[in-house]
């Protein structure tokens, strides 16, 4: 449940957002006060209603990692349950999801601080020339989606690559799929993700869109190109242990396609709940599927839409009620997050946040397994599938091996 953070992490007075720590932040904590202010009621009303993600103990996590009673969510838990801390030194995608597959980040990313002017010459002159253009437009911190509605005319009339970035360590592009071409767009991205990468920038992000005339809409066909986890990650261990492995959504972007047997994809995050929910019925024994929800993120944490991230969590609370419904004998599934993005918040950038870490297994008795490691999920899909574990987690989850 991408950047869905409950508060509390230990060291959050050492990450910003445009000047101010994120000391306090709380995305689910914040979103459940909020709609019990009545300050949510845009496309619902009233309290946070995720009866399916509370039961297993969402509101447990929440007291747990931050102190915080969230209005709504109180129920006794069901499941197994607890709340994740990142050691890695970043509130990132790519740090996150590594970090929770067994591969904490060793080393500080590269970011572009300057708001304007934010690329070095010789890195733009290198977009130029592979992009076959006398210069790029933008340069700057920009919102994806405001940065298109102002430069989009400007990009289909020189033919110049939008460049942009953020809090984040990443370098973003985006293109018209018919005026620049989607094809140049993605040759444009993993042509310059050498250079970044080496520099310790995360992510080159492809960004294309479509439109005219100043209404500009981005489509389905981001592509990521990340730089590779320093070390084999959860989906490398099953992989080499002979297991089949789906990523649906990004995750197979975010870990280098490394460790994948299938990738599922889709427009938005309802075509990758259908996938989920096929997998659910159909995914093969002893086999491990990720699946990553975008949508809380960059599509409301990003841009303060509380009443939008509330709609999107009880939406996704059904999607998890169908989803556990499912499950069979011998199945783990496991509900957390890679950082927090409090919609409350200033700034537009993630908030550094513990995760909720939310188990259910047909058959357990419902248990806390209190404050872990981010590192601790990964040992302990490891232990559920019977496969060696490589990195420093250590199991929460002692299955029964009679």
């Amino acid at each position: 449940m991408d950047s869905v953070g409950i508060g509390g992490a230990p060291d959050a007075d050492r990450f910003f957002n445009d000047g101010t720590p994120d000391t306090g932040a709380n995305t689910v904590g914040h979103i459940a006060q909020a709609c019990a202010d009545g300050r949510a009621d845009q496309g619902r009303a009233g309290a946070l209603k995720l009866p399916n993600l509370d039961a297993l103990g969402l509101g447990a996590a929440i007291k747990l990692a931050s102190g915080v009673d969230a209005p709504g969510l109180g129920a006794a838990p069901q499941g197994l349950w607890g709340a994740a801390t990142e050691v890695s030194p970043g509130k990132d995608t790519p740090s996150g999801h590594w970090e929770m597959a067994g591969v904490p980040v060793p080393w500080d990313w590269h970011y572009f601080p300057d708001k304007t002017n934010s690329f070095p010459p010789d890195l733009v002159a290198q977009a130029c020339q592979i992009a076959r253009t006398d210069g790029i437009l933008g340069n700057c911190h920009a919102s994806g989606t405001n940065i298109i509605e102002e430069l989009g005319d400007e990009h289909i009339r020189t033919g110049w690559p939008i460049c942009y970035t953020s809090a984040d360590s990443v370098f973003q592009i985006a293109a018209h799929e018919e005026h620049f071409g989607l094809d140049r767009l993605l040759a444009l991205c993993e042509g310059l993700a050498p250079t970044l990468h080496g520099m310790k920038v995360g992510r080159v992000i492809a960004r294309p869109f479509i439109g005219e005339n100043g209404v500009f809409t981005r489509t389905p066909n981001r592509r990521d190109f990340a730089m590779a986890a320093p070390a084999p990650t959860l989906l490398d261990w099953a992989y080499d242990a002979g297991r089949v492995t789906h990523a649906i959504g990004k995750i197979g972007d975010i870990f280098s396609h490394r460790g994948v047997t299938h990738l599922h994809k889709g427009k938005g995050d309802a075509d990758l709940a259908d996938h989920l929910l096929a997998l659910a019925e159909n995914a093969e024994e002893g086999s491990l599927t990720f699946a990553n929800f975008v949508e809380f993120d960059s599509l409301y944490g990003h841009r303060r839409d509380v009443a939008g991230y509330a709609r999107a969590l009880e939406w996704f609370d059904g999607v998890a009620e169908a989803f556990m419904a499912r499950l069979r004998p011998g199945d783990l599934a496991i509900f957390t997050a890679d950082h927090g993005n409090d919609p409350t918040w200033s700034g537009t950038d993630h908030t550094r946040e513990r995760v909720p870490v939310l188990a259910c297994a047909p058959g357990q008795d419902a248990r806390g397994f209190g404050q872990i490691a981010f590192s601790d999920i990964a040992a302990s899909v490891a232990d559920h599938l019977d496969i060696p574990a490589q990195g420093p987690g250590k199991s929460f989850f002692v299955r029964d091996k009679t």
